[in-house]
């Protein structure tokens, strides 16, 4: 086995759809193709979005896929013990500080491209006046953080311009996405991350957190999200549908197209043992296009 660990990491707000099932194809054929470990976290970190026993049905969904892990999947719910040592560890080197700041106190404030507020920096240098922490941000560099995507090629973000300094422990006290993210990643030895192009915005922040925690950096290959015909993304937000009721090797089939993979004809009528067979043969991350949206039979839309 090489030293090439993934990971699929599904938010447990609502079943599996076909935009995380493309995801999670892209990410097994990738690891399983290098004779790596392919790893499943369950990213419940956000406890209000989650859906109770959709973590449950997600794992059921995947095996019924044909996918298999190694190991048992991780729940992020279980893991706040190491987010509040990594939390600490910023504390101590001054890379993070409290913000006062409420949402209606940001109400004006610039947005940056992902929808969130670009941080003006009220708290930075300390505390308004009578005010007390209610979240704590990372102090973002000074400087561009650059990554090369596998698939996207280079890119390139001015944080500080762009981003401005974003939350990682919230004012409910719950953590915020990028830090468990990072956190889990190097926990488990991930290696390379596939996942789709809508979390690309994400990646130069966990880069930066990743520098000042002295942690690696996976490989990054952000695959195409799966949109609607009338271009909206597949989502449960946007309610596409559960994939329960769809043939598994057709699921499947259709995953492989949208990764620019080209299954021949002959698959369709095949059993999902032979389409798997198939694509960890000719799996090819250089076959993926290199753009942002794909679309997909109307099957799958809500």
């Amino acid at each position: 086995m090489s030293n090439y660990v993934g990971r699929f990491a599904p938010t447990p707000s609502g079943p599996l759809h076909f935009g995380s099932v493309v995801a999670a194809v892209g990410s097994y054929l990738d690891a399983r193709r290098a004779d790596g470990q392919w790893l499943v976290r369950i990213d419940d970190v956000d406890l209000p979005r989650s859906v109770p026993g959709a973590g449950d049905d997600i794992l059921r969904t995947l095996e019924r896929l044909g996918f298999a892990w190694d190991g048992a999947p991780v729940w992020q719910h279980e893991r706040t013990t190491s987010y509040e040592a990594a939390l600490d560890a910023l504390r101590a080197s001054n890379r993070v500080y409290g913000c006062a700041c409420t949402r209606k106190m940001l109400s004006d404030a610039p947005r940056a491209a992902d929808g969130s507020v670009i941080y003006p920096g009220t708290c930075a240098a300390g505390l308004p006046a009578g005010l007390a922490a209610r979240a704590w941000r990372f102090r973002v560099p000074d400087q561009e953080v650059r990554f090369v995507d596998r698939i996207q090629g280079e890119v390139v973000e001015d944080l500080a311009r762009d981003v401005g300094d974003f939350v990682l422990k919230r004012a409910d006290g719950l953590f915020a996405y990028q830090l468990a993210t990072v956190i889990d990643d190097a926990d488990a030895g991930v290696t390379d991350v596939v996942r789709g192009i809508d979390l690309m915005l994400s990646t130069p922040r966990q880069v930066a957190l990743q520098r000042a925690l002295d942690l690696p950096t996976p490989r990054y290959a952000h695959v195409p999200v799966v949109v609607d015909a009338a271009g909206q993304k597949l989502s449960k937000q946007s309610l596409a549908r559960a994939v329960h009721a769809f043939p598994p090797a057709q699921l499947v089939l259709d995953a492989l197209s949208c990764l620019g993979q080209k299954p021949p004809a002959a698959l369709s009528d095949a059993a999902l043992e032979d389409v798997w067979q198939w694509a960890l043969t000719h799996w090819s991350i250089e076959a993926v296009p290199p753009v942002g949206e794909v679309h997909s039979r109307s099957d799958y839309d809500r």
